[in-house]
């Protein structure tokens, strides 16, 4: 707050709700029964409150690594999630990310 005589100016800032740009990519090319790392990386969103999950046929994978929020310019926010896994034939394997009231999958396919 700025005071000016007996008046005082407020400062504040207005972010607008920006949605989260997905990549989903293993680390390695794609092969069947290869093991192989997941990965999602999440990135321009804003407020920060999300949640990314790695999904194997609609499972939620319970080993996965995140890295720390962190954020760029204008307090646009990234995060990564990553899980060692290894692609079998007939699964499905996605990032589900939920971010305010959106809640989107992303698919993962194996280089055929």
């Amino acid at each position: 707050m700025i005071k000016i005589g007996k008046r005082a100016l407020v400062r504040f800032h207005l972010f607008i709700l920006s949605p989260p740009k997905v990549q989903v990519y293993s680390r390695n090319p794609g092969e069947l029964d290869q093991m192989n790392t997941l990965i999602c990386h999440v990135s321009g969103f804003h407020p920060p409150d999300i949640t990314i999950q790695l999904m194997v046929d609609e499972v939620e994978v319970r080993n996965a690594n995140q890295t720390d929020l962190a954020f760029g310019e204008n307090w646009h926010f990234h995060l990564t999630k990553s899980a060692t896994f290894t692609p079998k034939s007939g699964q499905k394997y996605s990032c589900k990310v939920t971010h305010g009231r959106s809640v989107n999958d992303y698919a993962w396919e194996p280089n055929m």
